[in-house]
């Protein structure tokens, strides 16, 4: 059992389905009012400033997967780049925001469900879709991947035809009145600081391109990750753009909005009317179940990876089932941390997850610096230091200021995060008198293959 490995069954659309499933395209609407708010109504300029230093940074991560094509994404590229120690505290830090999707996933569940059948407990509805996301994850990876990819193809489905809709309300009239308006990217209220801090807010929505690295061992031809990196970002943030800019150009403020913390309701309402707005609902209850599934996946391959290498006991977290050639221990465990939805509030658990993704991203533009600069000695051409040290110099800095802008309840939330991690990681190597358990790149590459 000790040599079960992950099954190799994820192709390359399979795995950008994965990631797209994971970023949620829907969820530009309901935050719309919010960002629209914060940037004084230039929510598409705030998602092409986020798409900028998401660039720079999927760049990295094509970069580090084609060298270490493991299941562990940041973990493993800092562990193995700069020290095992570091590593660990970079995972536990991406565990943070990794474990806390799938829980926000079950929340907005609930939430919706209740709002539909406001007499049945909202316990249930967790516990079942918990239950359900569980089971698949468990079984299968193809079916989890197969049933992701038509949640995905039904939501885009409906994104089309929200963009429809907003053409014939531009066309009459509506908001701005026009389809061409620059409105939507520039005005005389326009402020930079409101634009960097709005895509601090929608930098939250591209988490998942970075996941997909999670499924490297589950890649069919590890050599494509690289490519699905780079198309999850593009594919994620055209969709982004196109859907905020007629968003914004039909509503130019929030003034219409009877409620601004979640618009995707009205939108549908205002763009196309009580029945659009139903369907709509149900686009977004699928791009919802999509997240939980990709998610789930995600964080229980990352605690796999991270048992493997015996930071976390190895016996549980490393177990891989040999029927079914999934991390099982894991995915039941990160289904039961997703039964907590049943009491907290989106507010408290949504404001800790960009902490980790930040710590993640910057880690990662740092791994390309320390391996090919240092480590490879590839800085002898201007095409080398153009590579591997000015491109993720500029995606360390341009995270660096999605840093400055991050929200003080989720730096001090994942501060205590992190000194949880460094007491555990004290106690693991009883105060550094003993290495934290290294597990050799090559042995984990050689217990991955099929």
């Amino acid at each position: 059992m000790e040599n079960t490995t992950l099954k190799r069954s994820l192709g390359l659309w399979a795995i950008v389905m994965l990631g797209l499933g994971y970023m949620t395209p829907t969820i530009v609407f309901d935050t719309f009012g919010i960002v629209s708010d914060e940037t004084n109504g230039v929510v598409p300029l705030a998602y092409l400033a986020a798409l900028v230093v998401m660039l720079f940074t999927a760049i990295s991560y094509g970069k580090m997967v084609s060298v270490f094509p493991s299941a562990g994404s940041a973990y493993t590229y800092t562990r193995e780049t700069m020290s095992p120690h570091l590593g660990f505290l970079v995972g536990w830090s991406a565990l943070l925001d990794y474990i806390l999707l799938p829980m926000v996933n079950a929340l907005i569940i609930r939430i919706y469900m209740v709002s539909v059948f406001p007499t049945v407990p909202a316990w249930i509805w967790v516990v079942v879709y918990v239950a359900i996301v569980t089971a698949l994850n468990a079984w299968s990876m193809g079916k989890t991947s197969s049933l992701n990819a038509l949640l995905v193809i039904f939501e885009v489905v409906l994104i089309g035809a929200f963009i429809v809709l907003a053409f014939v309300q531009l066309s009459k009239g509506m908001g701005q009145g026009t389809i061409l308006t620059a409105q939507p990217l520039f005005h005389s209220n326009v402020h930079l600081g409101a634009v960097l801090t709005g895509a601090t807010v929608v930098c939250f929505s591209f988490i998942g391109f970075d996941a997909v690295t999670m499924y490297a061992e589950e890649a069919i031809d590890q050599r494509i990750m690289p490519k699905a990196i780079m198309l999850t970002v593009f594919i994620g943030g055209a969709i982004f753009f196109i859907c905020s800019y007629f968003a914004q150009a039909l509503f130019p403020d929030v003034s219409g909005f009877k409620v601004t913390d979640d618009t995707l309701p009205e939108i549908g309402l205002y763009v196309g009317g009580t029945i659009f707005k139903l369907i709509f609902l149900s686009g977004a209850f699928a791009a919802t179940v999509a997240s939980g599934l990709a998610s789930h996946a995600s964080v229980s391959r990352l605690l796999y990876v991270m048992g493997r290498n015996g930071v976390l006991p190895k016996k549980t977290f490393g177990y891989v089932h040999p029927k079914f050639r999934t991390p099982v221990f894991n995915v039941i465990l990160v289904g039961v941390v997703s039964l907590l939805a049943i009491a907290p509030s989106l507010e408290l658990i949504s404001s800790f997850i960009n902490f980790g993704a930040l710590i993640a991203f910057t880690f990662v533009n740092l791994s390309v610096i320390a391996y090919f600069i240092f480590k490879q000695k590839r800085y002898k051409t201007v095409k080398d230091i153009f590579s591997y040290l000015i491109m993720p110099i500029l995606g360390a800095g341009l995270t660096g200021i999605l840093w400055y802008n991050l929200q003080a309840d989720a730096l001090i939330g994942g501060l205590v995060w992190v000194g949880v991690g460094i007491i555990y990681m004290l106690f693991q190597t009883k105060f550094f008198t003993i290495k934290i358990a290294d597990l050799s790149l090559d042995e984990a590459e050689r217990t991955s293959s099929l």
